[in-house]
């Protein structure tokens, strides 16, 4: 309901076009279409007439080919070559004689004819991310029926515009795939306006006519203030400045809107036209060697790059896609996006509603267009896009695909002198480097004069990038004055429905698998992760201790925003244990935040409850100062042991447990529950519990770690049973003990050397500890779902800890595979790691168990994803530990694009050392197998 009332308020909130009427031939977008004639040749539903919905790719109605644009890499000789026919009947008004009409075609792929009454419209236009028009007011029928027909070939004609946008990493479609109207206007009218209103009121405008008689003037007006008259001389270009006074600037965090309405009047003051714009008052800088500026503020881009794109319609798209893509960004504490060709008008919209600058691209994927195709398609980019507020630079191509004969020509066509930048490359004042190492850039970033702003980073394919490291990167680059921002890559998995695959979702393998969200815009973790991380308010490293007093030091990162225009509240949280109902909420109240200009650092404050330390979490959440919330953290109150003694299973029943030794073996019995070890691996041999056998077993082996056992000790200590495992190597001893009432512990010994050590010199399998705990076995097959008291509900990597709170949690079993076998995407992920175990209780087929951790830190690990069978790249998840269901002290970094070792220091793998007289690192668990159902 929120999205739809935003989008119903952005579409208000549109200025009308005065004397402008808009005709539409087609729908206006995916869930808005008209039914045209069409004809294919190739391909699919080819060689005879048939209809089609347009907008639309005309593959995913069935039409065609289906092509990556990648597909030069799998050794075919040229892309699909289709051509495309499209017809329509349709009616002018009578009214419309004698008015100024064109057509307009938001969006061809790719050379498109148009015949209007069986006569050329205009040239064929080639390129298939830009808007054009024609003039068509001598080949219409007024009052009458008139005939078009569209003829578009997939493929170019001009084989720098295939090159340039066909021979790239995203996948090429074909069709009317944008909205078809005509617009009628006065004979006399105005052309197009290309503005500059500046932060300071003033507004310079370019202003291009059809030829005007003598005596004409506009009149500029801007929402209720007093309008401004300039006269006007006879040609078709007219430069026109003025200012009003106390506007406010438009910016992410304050974006004001305006709209500009121009009346050109002829020489009685009568009007002959009216158009209008939406702008908003803003100064862009770039200045070298500094930094970037918006309104004289220093600015630091939060971004993510974004296709225009929908499983569903490829790159037709609507309005409420767009707005709900903006929500999503925003939601992401982001401030930024960049678009890799000419976005839908109704994106830019949402840019200028919500706050989002923009890094608009004209379209170039390692490839550049010619000169002359290139200059033209130019022009109509320009255009379009050159008075939104939320444009702040202009790219001319990707990665190569720059045409550097067509930069001056951006300052040309733009009154407000936007910087030109060419993403992954060192030019002009930015250096755009994509991928950049932890490390980077000797006579570059680390010790270069550029501006540093990497328009792609921390790749997400599949699991990796976004999150995942970025908390490394991110402290490293904004500790630089010349840091300017940077570009995340992707927003959404780029999987389209195939239908010649029965609907079946398609991204190409790992091609289009990059996205932070899913196809559908499914959250994945990095998603909560990049909040978290980019969140304005910012709280220094805290660890609850029992002289916490209140006060937290947080740091304001907002770019204009003061704190003291914020919130923030907190709750106290109990938790109880697996069986003892929800979550309660203690205590509640306000956070202080501290009066912090933009980028200073000072106290929270909050009144500490007497009932403080009873808790078990304490979350706080902050909040923009529009009210949205921005982010919320969790932090333990006491420790695992603590909270572990409050929520065990009580006294047993006046019995007691047993012991029974036999050759191999000792089995612990109480509370009916069963358990045999075998003395010689010392690892779990059966459980046994009143429903039957439960198949947990084959553990505790330990990971990362060379031990092996050498002596078994039984014996019982009053009514408890106790097992004592002695070994060899990185364990000193592994302590099991059977309560009367079922309980089994564990208490494990790693790396004492406090009476000099028992083992091997290579105790540690490797020197770079990636994995670090113990594991058992249990069948998959078995496994209904898990609930568990810790952080979540998602998974995490060593390198992405951000964006997961303590809470109880609870999902069902899934074998989701991040970014592929789309068939079977459930999110948040079965599994994985997960941080800060206090208990899960792993929901079975035979019955339900609970482990309780009773040591700080521990990690569960829940089974290995698979690799993605459609990889073409490298592999997508580091190795995990041997067996099923891991208590780990440590978890290995998940590459991003970038190997591991490129990354920061919490990406490397941990190390371990232990010296003569060292107490060891305990590892104690608590399991409750009576079993439940």
């Amino acid at each position: 309901m929120r999205t739809l009332a935003l989008l119903f308020a952005l579409l208000s909130a549109l200025p009308s076009r005065g004397q402008e009427q808009r005709l539409y031939l087609s729908g206006t977008g995916l869930s808005d279409t008209r039914t045209w004639e069409f004809y294919c040749t190739e391909g699919r539903r080819s060689g005879s007439w048939s209809t089609i919905e347009v907008p639309s790719q005309w593959e995913l109605q069935g039409f065609g080919a289906y092509c990556y644009g990648r597909w030069y890499k799998e050794g075919p000789k040229h892309p699909p070559r289709e051509e495309g026919i499209y017809r329509l009947a349709f009616d002018v008004p009578a009214a419309w004689r004698g008015r100024a009409v064109r057509i307009v075609f938001e969006g061809v792929m790719t050379d498109t004819e148009v015949l209007l009454n069986g006569r050329s419209a205009g040239p064929v236009h080639r390129g298939g991310f830009n808007e054009f028009s024609y003039d068509v007011s001598r080949l219409l029928r007024y009052g009458r029926t008139n005939r078009i027909e569209v003829r578009v070939a997939k493929e170019s004609a001009d084989k720098s515009v295939n090159a340039a946008e066909r021979k790239a990493d995203w996948w090429i479609f074909g069709g009317i795939y944008r909205p078809v109207y005509l617009e009628a206007r006065p004979a006399v009218h105005i052309d197009r306006l290309a503005l500059d209103p500046r932060a300071d009121g003033t507004l310079r405008a370019v202003v291009h006519t059809t030829p005007l008689p003598a005596g004409c003037s506009l009149t500029l007006a801007l929402d209720g203030a007093d309008p401004r008259t300039v006269p006007l001389g006879t040609g078709t270009r007219h430069d026109v400045q003025t200012a009003w006074e106390g506007v406010r600037t438009w910016h992410p965090e304050h974006p004001q809107l305006y709209t500009l309405s121009a009346t050109l009047r002829d020489a009685r003051g009568r009007a002959l036209h009216t158009t209008s714009e939406r702008i908003g008052f803003r100064t862009v800088e770039v200045r070298p060697g500094d930094g970037l500026y918006v309104n004289g503020v220093k600015t630091i881009l939060k971004g993510i790059n974004r296709h225009s794109f929908h499983p569903d319609g490829g790159r037709t798209t609507d309005p409420s896609i767009s707005l709900a893509d903006g929500l999503l960004i925003k939601e992401m504490n982001m401030n930024a996006v960049r678009v890799h060709y000419a976005p839908d008008r109704h994106f830019l919209d949402v840019c200028d509603s919500l706050g989002i600058f923009v890094v608009d691209e004209l379209a170039g994927w390692q490839n550049a267009y010619a000169t002359a195709v290139g200059s033209r398609l130019q022009e109509e980019f320009v255009a379009r896009d050159r008075n939104r507020p939320c444009v702040i630079l202009w790219s001319n191509g990707n990665e190569g695909g720059w045409n550097t004969a067509l930069d001056a020509r951006f300052a040309e066509l733009d009154p407000q002198g936007r910087c030109v930048i060419h993403p992954w490359a060192d030019f002009g004042a930015i250096d755009a480097h994509h991928y950049p190492a932890y490390q980077t850039g000797v006579a570059r970033f680390t010790n270069g004069r550029k501006l540093f702003m990497p328009t792609e980073f921390m790749h997400g394919m599949y699991d990796q990038g976004h999150g995942a490291g970025l908390e490394d990167f991110w402290a490293q680059y904004t500790a630089s004055p010349l840091f300017a921002g940077g570009f995340l890559w992707d927003f959404s998995d780029n999987a389209v429905r195939r239908t010649d695959r029965g609907g079946a979702l398609d991204s190409d393998g790992s091609n289009g698998a990059d996205g932070i969200l899913g196809p559908y815009r499914e959250k994945e973790g990095s998603y909560y992760a990049v909040r978290d991380i980019w969140a304005p308010v910012q709280f220094e490293e805290l660890r609850i201790t029992p002289s916490f007093d209140g006060r937290m030091l947080v740091r304001n990162g907002y770019l204009t925003t003061p704190l003291s225009a914020c919130t923030a509240r907190y709750r106290l949280l109990a938790v109880p244990g697996p069986d003892a109902g929800e979550v309660r909420v203690m205590s509640e109240g306000e956070v202080a935040l501290p009066a912090l200009e933009p980028h200073c650092t000072g106290y929270a404050r909050m009144v500490l409850p007497d009932n403080f330390f009873e808790a078990d979490v304490l979350e706080i959440t902050t909040f923009h100062p529009s009210g949205l919330p921005s982010a919320t953290r969790t932090w333990p109150v006491d420790q695992a042991r603590v909270y572990a003694d409050k929520v065990l299973p009580g006294p047993a029943p006046a019995q007691s447990a047993s012991l029974h030794a036999e050759q191999g073996a000792v089995t612990l019995a109480g509370g009916g529950v069963r358990v045999r070890f075998d003395t010689a691996t010392g690892l779990i041999a059966e459980v046994r519990n009143a429903a039957g056998i439960l198949s947990l077993a084959g553990g505790p082996v330990p990971v990362g770690m060379n031990a092996r056992p050498f002596r078994a000790e039984p014996r019982m200590e009053g009514d408890t049973a106790v097992l004592t495992i002695y070994y060899k190597g990185a364990v000193d001893s592994i302590r099991w003990q059977m309560t009367p009432a079922g309980l089994l512990t564990m208490n494990a010994v790693l790396l004492d050397k406090a009476s000099g050590g028992s083992g091997f010199d290579d105790a540690l399998t490797e020197r770079d500890v990636l994995n670090f705990g113990f594991t058992f076995d249990y069948p998959e097959q078995q496994v209904r779902g898990v609930r568990w008291f810790g952080r979540g509900p998602y998974r995490v990597w060593k390198n992405r800890l951000r964006g997961v709170n303590l809470g109880i949690w609870e999902k069902a079993y899934n074998d989701t595979q991040t970014g592929a076998a789309y068939e079977r995407l459930v999110y948040p992920e079965f599994k994985g790691y997960h941080a800060d175990l206090r208990w899960a209780t792993l929901q079975t087929r035979e019955s339900d168990f609970t482990v309780y951790a009773l040591t700080d830190g521990v990690y569960l690990r829940l089974y290995t994803p698979g690799e993605p069978a459609d990889n073409k790249a490298f592999r997508a998840y580091p190795e995990f530990p041997a067996g099923d269901i891991s208590f780990l002290l440590e978890i290995p970094a998940i590459r991003s694009f970038k190997p591991v070792s490129e990354h920061g220091p919490r990406s490397q793998p941990g190390n371990i050392r232990v010296k003569k007289g060292d107490e060891g690192i305990p590892v104690r668990l608590a399991f409750d197998l009576k079993g439940k159902n």
